[in-house]
């Protein structure tokens, strides 16, 4: 009779990080400037590529490539879009692993989940869970503890809420 034990490649899950902000805009324009004005207000400190990023960019479409280009025009890679419900929901594979460096294999990636809830005519609650996070694997908590920390999503949002506060 064999006894051994099979392993699981599956980590523990680790709690989702959450963030919610309400923004003093309508549904649409929130979900417009969280996704085609994302250059606007992703912060330049957080890039992954070797030089200063020029621009930002999520491509709205199911698919679509979430990139930075650099000044010296090298593209670098973060994230697929795996929903794409405008202006109610956006869903992100992430692919930053644990050096914060592009992995393509979508069963190592996150997932980021940004719902527009409207709230009356001119305001809109914006929710963000960052989930599956285990799926980086070993340093996984680290990415946790980084992107629920105040550099992290708390601060992103916060940069966000400024910039769709602005008129156009």
């Amino acid at each position: 009779m064999n006894t051994e034990s099979t392993q699981t490649n599956q980590a523990a899950p680790l709690a989702p990080v959450r963030h919610t902000v309400t923004v003093d805009a309508p549904v649409e324009r929130a979900f417009e400037v969280f996704t085609a004005g994302f250059d606007r207000w992703w912060p330049r400190s957080h890039h992954t590529g070797k030089a200063e990023p020029a621009e930002f960019l999520i491509e709205g479409k199911v698919g679509g490539r979430c990139y930075e280009r650099g000044v010296d025009g090298v593209e670098c890679d973060w994230g697929r879009v795996r929903a794409w419900e405008p202006p109610a929901r956006l869903v992100i594979a992430w692919h930053l692993g644990t050096t914060w460096q592009f992995d393509p294999d979508p069963s190592r990636a996150s997932e980021v989940e940004v719902r527009f809830v409207r709230e009356g005519d001119k305001r809109t609650r914006v929710e963000l869970e960052h989930r599956h996070i285990e799926r980086h694997g070993p340093g996984a908590e680290a990415i946790a503890k980084s992107v629920g920390g105040a550099e992290g999503w708390p601060g992103i949002v916060a940069q966000f809420a400024r910039v769709v506060a602005t008129p156009s």
